[in-house]
């Protein structure tokens, strides 16, 4: 099977969720908290995995647009300000396939460094 390729992008209640459905029929609703705190950019992910950040306090963040990096990513522009994550096709399916055991590794991480969402 080729990667994942999406049929349809859109942003839903004034930037707080963003759903893809995907050519393999799967469909992933995702909250913008969830992708501002998942995003793949160095300031979240580090240079190493041992350099990765916990993000708190994105309860509220929306996203503010969505631009094509050429045909295999998106940017999302987060009303934080965030905007320099690039969304992967194949990150987009791997968070949506995997988002339960992503966000409870997240909300644990939340709780053992004392920060909120």
């Amino acid at each position: 099977m080729g990667e994942p390729w999406p049929s349809e992008i859109r942003l839903h209640d004034n930037g707080t969720r963003l759903t893809i459905q995907f050519d393999d029929a799967s469909n992933y609703d995702y909250s913008a908290e969830f992708l501002r705190v998942e995003s793949p950019s160095a300031e979240v992910q580090g240079h190493s995995p041992s350099e990765r950040k916990t993000i708190g306090g994105k309860k509220n963040v929306r996203i503010k647009e969505i631009a094509p990096v050429g045909n295999y990513a998106i940017r999302l522009d987060f009303d934080d300000g965030h905007n320099t994550g690039i969304y992967s096709w194949k990150y987009l399916a791997e968070l949506g396939r995997d988002h339960e055991a992503i966000w409870g590794r997240y909300v644990a991480a939340l709780a053992e460094k004392g920060l909120t969402r």
